[in-house]
């Protein structure tokens, strides 16, 4: 018997209080069967094979069953989760990556990209495959603040919860990654 039928009427936020009182495993497993393919989606998105996409969706799975007692509520328990999610894949995609920028670099980089946006339009205007090839050419951040805005649907203030950052930071990256999105599509063109 599958757990999702025994408590359908439990929402996200009643099953973590559930699960952090009663430690629970069957109602752990409802959260799972409620999010699973969509974690492997995501994980699969920065991965690119079934193997490290599987092993990443369970990595993602067991630190959140090991964090669900510092849920605090202060966002839905599915924004919670996307941020985990994405912070994990993020981090499996640089962990062999060194970046090194200072902070005059980032702050001259930020006054070039605050000159000229790129009109959201242009991004929906590329053609579907390029768009994919494009997003492997991008960094890891950059495509999943894309992927926030426009494949989840997540708002502004979606994403300041999914990244921890205020507004204008949000902006500002989702600004520089158009135009590196629009770079790369067009190198590819």
């Amino acid at each position: 018997m599958k757990t999702k039928n025994v408590f359908p009427e439990l929402t996200d936020e009643e099953l973590i209080d559930q699960i952090n009182k009663t430690k629970n495993d069957l109602l752990f497993g409802v959260l799972y069967e409620r999010y699973s393919n969509i974690v492997y989606n995501k994980c699969y998105g920065f991965t690119k094979t079934t193997a490290e996409a599987q092993d990443l969706a369970q990595d993602v799975f067991v630190k959140l069953y090991q964090k669900l007692s510092s849920f605090e509520g202060r966002s839905k328990f599915s924004t919670w989760m996307y941020s985990l999610t994405y912070n994990m894949c993020v981090d499996y995609v640089n962990k062999n990556i060194l970046k090194t920028v200072s902070t005059e670099e980032k702050e001259l980089e930020d006054l070039n990209y605050l000159q000229e946006e790129p009109e959201d339009d242009s991004l929906f205007q590329m053609r579907a495959e390029l768009l994919k090839k494009a997003l492997e050419n991008i960094s890891p951040e950059d495509k999943m603040i894309l992927l926030l805005k426009y494949q989840d649907d997540f708002s502004i203030k979606d994403i300041m919860a999914v990244l921890d950052i205020n507004e204008s930071a949000v902006k500002m990256r989702l600004k520089r990654a158009k135009a590196r999105i629009v770079e790369a599509y067009n190198n590819l063109t």
